[in-house]
């Protein structure tokens, strides 16, 4: 009982001071008012006997409290601890995250963590205070809200999409979680575009982050990796954008992402063929820019380590980035860059309508099963020996990647950084040290961030000679763009 005193106390100091740094990490709730908040909540601090802490925004909605206007304590960036975390709660907060409670329901969440559902909703609720469905909801009133502000769909069609199963379901937890109808929800935004209109622009985000944020160097790293036909980076640096395509449960996607940004988030426009994508979207782009990062915790373990307090100093908010599409990152991890680009035209899956230089979603493995490099790792990922998916055991699947021929050590290590989302990577040249732990991959990061970030040189199979870069794409930049986003925090 001692240590949760003193865990709340540090907690109302940070409420107190309005710290940032905390945001998604926890939740406050005032018992007087009936809201819950984050910790940066711009609103008079209430009285300490009046606030009660929860580690979850579900765990708050479960107990009755609804969302505060002000702060919209549903928009911060996630908890870094999913991120680090490779135990059943850290791996169902990843896979939840994706939307598989939507798509398979608890059972198929279960399965997927090899667990019943009694002891996933036990393991959940005792950690959280919310269960996996009451933590799925939450998720679904957030991109309800998103839909209501930033596009002219009807009511009906984004109860849907957003992952509900009746309207009234629906009615009831926007009423529930933030206190007002649907309809006035969206009145706050004033968002009046017809409904055909804001579909085609695209849902506009603002992709929230915790803390300093290193654009340049994830634009850079991405501007060297981008596939021709699937995405570029265009633009100069500091007012870069990066876009690409998705293959999605539903349908696939074109995602735009700025470089500049006027706050602690990213600027993003998301188009969809399919609306029910956009919870994974979303979730997909934060993995890939790396924004549930805790920098300051980075920032505070590394600079005591010998050899990196220079380079944090000077470089604050270093990410380590990861990747929208695991098993591509994967399949061209082994590949190289070079055959990468290659593969997609003839292999790929081409956009039903093409997005200016964007033509095809890199190809699934079942499409690369015959190629001679690939074409063993592409066999795994078809059969599910090898998994990839968010909530992945990362030993299991390093274990996993070791086994397919062609795969080596750094290969495996890299995609278990990037693919896997792994926070503490060790490098395979012997510098890494467990002054480091649990954040090996950002120190890669800072110690060779080139290095950290290429792709290995592919394995050759006998008598396949090494690809020619795809003919017409020598730069993978194009000129494109979108109008700028209309601000929505997510």
């Amino acid at each position: 009982m001692r240590d949760d005193d003193t865990r709340d106390d540090t907690r109302y100091e940070a409420v107190s001071s309005r710290d940032a740094r905390f945001d998604g990490e926890f939740f406050f709730a005032v018992r007087t008012t009936g809201i819950y908040c984050r910790p940066s909540c711009p609103a008079v601090t209430p009285k300490r006997q009046n606030v009660s802490f929860y580690p979850t925004a579900a765990a708050a909605q479960g107990h009755g409290f609804r969302a505060c206007r002000r702060c919209r304590p549903d928009a911060v960036p996630g908890s870094a601890e999913w991120n680090v975390r490779a135990d059943v709660v850290g791996r169902a907060m990843r896979m939840i995250g994706d939307g598989v409670v939507d798509r398979e329901g608890v059972p198929g969440l279960a399965g997927r963590l090899g667990y019943s559902t009694r002891q996933v909703q036990r393991q959940l609720t005792a950690e959280l205070g919310a269960g996996p469905v009451a933590l799925a909801r939450a998720q679904r009133a957030h991109t309800a809200r998103l839909l209501l502000q930033t596009t002219g769909l009807p009511v009906t069609e984004i109860a849907f999409a957003a992952g509900f199963a009746s309207v009234r379901q629906f009615n009831e937890t926007i009423r529930a979680v933030y206190a007002r109808t649907p309809t006035a929800l969206r009145a706050e935004a004033g968002s009046g575009a017809g409904a055909r209109t804001a579909l085609a622009a695209g849902v506009p985000l603002r992709l929230a982050h915790r803390g300093p944020y290193a654009a340049g160097e994830v634009f850079d790293l991405l501007a060297a990796e981008a596939v021709p036909r699937v995405e570029e980076v265009v633009g100069a640096p500091g007012a870069r954008t990066y876009r690409r395509t998705l293959r999605l449960p539903y349908g696939t996607g074109v995602v735009s992402v700025d470089e500049r940004s006027g706050g602690r988030w990213l600027e993003a426009r998301i188009h969809l063929t399919e609306l029910r994508d956009l919870t994974t979207a979303v979730h997909r782009l934060r993995r890939l820019f790396d924004l549930d990062a805790d920098p300051y915790a980075v920032a505070e373990r590394l600079a005591a380590a010998p050899g990196l307090a220079a380079e944090v100093a000077a470089r604050p908010g270093v990410r380590s980035p990861g990747t929208a599409e695991p098993e591509e990152f994967a399949l061209r991890t082994v590949l190289g860059a070079e055959e990468s680009a290659r593969v997609v035209e003839p292999h790929g899956t081409p956009l039903a309508s093409p997005c200016g230089t964007l033509t095809h979603v890199f190809p699934e493995p079942a499409a690369l099963t015959g190629h001679p490099v690939a074409g063993p790792l592409a066999r795994a990922l078809a059969d599910g020996a090898v998994r990839l998916d968010p909530g992945a055991d990362r030993d299991e699947a390093e274990r996993a990647l070791l086994a397919v021929p062609g795969v080596t050590a750094e290969a495996a290590a890299l995609i278990r950084m990037r693919a896997l989302g792994d926070p503490d990577v060790a490098l395979v040249d012997g510098r890494e040290t467990e002054e480091w732990r649990p954040w090996r991959s950002y120190a890669a990061r800072y110690l060779d961030p080139a290095r950290a970030a290429r792709y290995p040189a592919p394995a050759r199979a006998a008598g396949h000679p090494a690809p020619a870069r795809a003919a017409g794409h020598p730069d993978p930049a194009r000129a494109a763009g979108y109008p700028a986003p209309a601000p929505s925090a997510v």
